[in-house]
């Protein structure tokens, strides 16, 4: 907690995850896979001119059409596919209605989105704390990288464990979580890059 209001108190507020509806965020936890936010606002964008940020419109989209529509977030043949998974499961599991997923167990839960194809553990948890106001911490390479140069974890730790280390840690709030992964993740790319650090100008360089 002391580093997390070091971040806070320096960077303030990070108001994530950017989406107008629950549904929106789903899409942009699988559009963001191996690229930068401003691509993945590109293909939203996109989806959003032609009125497709609902689920079932978006099923009922040819593959091929959507994959064209997400381009700009690169891979979009694979992120398409992935989409569609996405889709069916919510068909399957909710009618769509993604709400009706909130009163299901968290790890249960989990457990389903990660039988989805193309949905990993970083997005799963996305999905969880972003869009359902679930409370599963989301980890990354930032928060790897950070607690790694600070002694923390192993570099090679896998992500379960980094998860269980903060989960085990921290109280159970899904607003703590959303912000300080934020936090983390606006640290990583300001300050703890992967090459040429800045540790003597970073909020948590008192800790090292």
């Amino acid at each position: 907690m002391n580093y997390y209001d070091s971040l806070f108190q320096a960077l303030g507020p990070s108001r994530w995850w950017p989406g107008k509806t629950p549904f929106e965020v789903c899409v942009g936890a699988v559009l963001t896979q191996n690229t930068n936010w401003s691509n993945v606002q590109k293909a939203i964008q996109n989806l959003s001119d032609q009125e497709l940020l609902h689920p079932e419109k978006m099923a009922a989209l040819d593959e091929e059409h959507l994959a064209e529509l997400i381009r700009p977030s690169g891979y979009f043949k694979v992120k398409a596919h992935r989409l569609k998974n996405f889709l069916e499961f919510m068909r399957r599991e909710c009618s769509y209605d993604l709400s009706a997923l909130a009163h299901m167990d968290m790890e249960k839960l989990r457990d389903k989105l990660l039988g989805v194809k193309g949905i990993g553990p970083e997005t799963a948890d996305s999905i969880l704390l972003y869009a359902l106001n679930q409370p599963s911490f989301v980890v990354d390479a930032y928060t790897r990288r950070i607690l790694n140069r600070h002694f923390l974890v192993q570099e090679d730790i896998e992500y379960h464990e980094l998860r269980d280390f903060f989960m085990d840690r921290l109280p159970v709030d899904v607003a703590l979580y959303n912000e300080y992964h934020a936090l983390l993740v606006r640290t990583g790319k300001e300050w703890c890059r992967k090459t040429t650090p800045l540790c003597t100008h970073c909020p948590l360089g008192k800790y090292l």
